[in-house]
């Protein structure tokens, strides 16, 4: 079973709690045992768990903009001419995919763990994202 959602990002950083869609997800496919992979499509792009709340959706941009600033020279941009070389390099920091294993049809994740999409681009990007279940055998 598979699905892909959509997701309208600033750049830079902006994220999005997609926690409910993959519970409804789970639940709606009638799986009981398992596991789904929610991915990010494009490579700009990350998925990854956090706490979503107001701090870490600030702390996460800010460390990784010191990882992978914005202003300095990517040799990406001399490839394609763009100014997005930063967002690729912290993209593939985080990676573009998550796995989460569920039971009771119900995504296994701790009290304060949230799935969430990043958008590390330069500009405004609608994501896509895919989510997959995979059966236990």
């Amino acid at each position: 079973m598979i699905k892909e959602i959509e997701v309208e990002l600033d750049g830079f950083g902006d994220m999005a709690d997609i926690t409910p869609e993959v519970e409804k997800f789970v639940k709606e496919s009638s799986v009981e045992s398992g596991a789904v992979l929610v991915f990010s499509v494009g490579s700009t792009g990350a998925v990854t768990t956090i706490e979503y709340e107001p701090g870490l959706k600030k702390d996460l941009p800010r460390i990784m903009e010191k990882i992978a600033p914005y202003g300095d020279s990517y040799e990406h941009h001399k490839t394609w001419g763009d100014d997005n070389g930063s967002g690729h390099v912290k993209a593939s920091i985080i990676g573009p995919s998550v796995l989460i294993p569920f039971h009771n049809s119900k995504p296994i994740l701790g009290t304060w763990q949230q799935v969430v999409i990043i958008n590390f681009d330069t500009r405004r990007r609608r994501r896509r994202v895919i989510l997959q279940i995979l059966r236990s055998c």
